[in-house]
């Protein structure tokens, strides 16, 4: 592993455990060269997923991808990291679990919208804003009307 600090190739494992939800295995590495200590994750690949876009374009997966779109629908709520993790861990099962190495980005969107919903309405709100793409206050309106439907 390449220390993020002086780019040296040479660094050491000092400390390995799993995470709590044990998706993947935390390590504590330091460096040879400059003394620098850091964490990295490693994590079970079980597939490389694809993701198939509304037009047709493809792309590799990005699970930090996922994690930016959360922590940014999230964001100022009282929600911390772990959780939001905890959510992509479960989503990236999921799609893994799927059998599909191609998911569309709609049913991602629909994963992610689903955990929201249970999870805090104004991220789920947020996160709809972009997802289904609102042009307009009515879209709001239209969209917090059947929130309160259900």
């Amino acid at each position: 592993m390449r220390c993020p600090f002086c780019s040296n190739e040479d660094t050491q494992v000092k400390d390995s455990r799993p995470t709590e939800d044990n998706t993947s295995i935390r390590r504590r590495r330091i460096c040879d060269q400059c003394g620098s200590r850091f964490t990295t994750f490693e994590r079970i690949q079980l597939r490389d997923l694809v993701v198939v876009k509304s037009t047709g374009q493809k792309e590799n997966f990005d699970r930090d991808k996922m994690f930016r779109a959360l922590s940014l629908a999230l964001r100022k709520r009282s929600i911390d990291n772990e959780k939001i993790e905890k959510i992509v861990n479960a989503i990236v099962r999921k799609l893994e679990n799927s059998g599909e190495t191609e998911i569309k980005s709609s049913i991602i969107g629909q994963y992610i919208m689903e955990a929201l919903k249970h999870l805090d309405q104004v991220a789920y709100v947020r996160f709809a804003s972009v997802y289904k793409n609102f042009r307009e206050a009515k879209d709001f309106e239209d969209f917090l009307g059947n929130l309160e439907d259900k």
